[in-house]
């Protein structure tokens, strides 16, 4: 076997279609491409997702937004509002439970409890996370804070 004597195998090569080379080859006259219109023409491209003037598909729905898997989303809680919470109600621990109960948050809510304002008394919380003031605060109030 040399290079010169190399050949394709028997069917793998077809030959080309010639176009536009009279009506009796069967392929002349419009070469094929049907009659008049854009697509006849020389230099026609269509663009992606054109829809011939209509209003494209993509436009004609609403939006609508991302909601990404990793993000947690808290509840946030005041210490004033902790504290309006525990006055209200005379307690000296508030739970996940009983702010569920007093439909303060829903069944799936996670709870943060943040350093705005001030405890006025010692109040025992439970909670999913805490800011770092928040945590001083209870700790200076004598309450303690306690996280699920």
């Amino acid at each position: 076997m040399e290079l010169q004597n190399l050949k394709p195998a028997s069917g793998a090569v077809k030959s080309e279609k010639r176009i536009g080379r009279g009506i009796g080859s069967g392929k002349g006259r419009t070469s094929t491409r049907g009659h008049k219109g854009a697509k006849s023409r020389s230099g026609y491209k269509s663009k992606r997702h054109f829809e011939g003037g209509q209003m494209p598909l993509q436009m004609r729905l609403p939006k609508r937004g991302f909601n990404s898997l990793n993000k947690t989303t808290y509840v946030p809680f005041n210490l004033t509002r902790i504290s309006e919470i525990a006055e209200k109600h005379n307690q000296t621990t508030i739970d996940l439970d009983f702010l569920r109960s007093k439909n303060y948050i829903k069944k799936t809510d996670l709870v943060k409890i943040l350093g705005g304002g001030e405890l006025k008394s010692g109040v025992t919380v439970s909670a999913h996370a805490c800011s770092a003031s928040a945590k001083e605060a209870f700790d200076k109030a004598g309450g303690s804070l306690n996280l699920v």
